[in-house]
């Protein structure tokens, strides 16, 4: 653990307290009077992490942490076969990974229970209900779609970041009412040419 780093007034260059922090209005500071207003966040009082303990090697011949050549080692990379010490591990599904490892695993999509990214499928059948409204003609095609798309993908992962079903219920709603449309008009048509013929 070390101390965090003092925010200093940049004026004078005193470090400053608690006291002008975050404040609604301006401070002045406690040498030069100079008013300020800094907004800092909470973790910048608090001491820093590290991150797990990692063992030193107490032992000769044990095995050592391949980018801490001082540290024990606690287990082996999955990808690589590195070993690696309490710091470097990076546990993934119950897999063990080093940093280097997951960072090409993310990059190349080698490690496949990492997931950086997911398909919109909401945004997909929302795009496919509205687009084709521009040329009407198209949507006794991609009315049937939104609907498959919709109701196939209704509980796949979302969006990484939480997203509602909105999308889904306005995508659903207009294709329905789009293939309302197409039966509406078939209907005058056929009406129309029953009642001519």
């Amino acid at each position: 653990m070390s101390p965090s780093p003092p925010v200093q007034c940049p004026a004078c260059q005193v470090a400053l307290t608690d006291g002008v922090f975050n404040q609604p209005d301006l401070r002045p500071c406690p040498r030069c009077g100079a008013e300020l207003q800094i907004e800092v966040f909470p973790a910048l009082f608090r001491p820093l992490a590290t991150g797990a303990n990692a063992e030193t090697v107490m032992v000769e011949g044990e095995s050592t942490c391949f980018y801490h050549p001082t540290k024990k080692a606690v287990q082996p990379c999955a990808a690589c076969g590195r070993f690696l010490c309490a710091l470097c591990d990076c546990e993934l599904h119950g897999e063990h990974y080093c940093p280097t490892c997951l960072e090409v695993g993310r990059k190349k999509g080698r490690i496949r229970s990492l997931q950086n990214q997911r398909t919109l499928y909401d945004s997909i059948a929302l795009s496919l209900a509205i687009f084709p409204l521009i040329i009407f003609y198209l949507t006794i095609i991609t009315a049937p779609m939104t609907l498959y798309v919709c109701f196939r993908y209704w509980n796949a992962p979302r969006s990484i970041i939480h997203r509602t079903k909105v999308r889904y219920v306005i995508a659903i709603v207009l294709a329905s009412l789009q293939l309302a449309g197409w039966a509406v008009g078939a209907y005058f048509v056929i009406s129309t040419l029953t009642a001519n013929g």
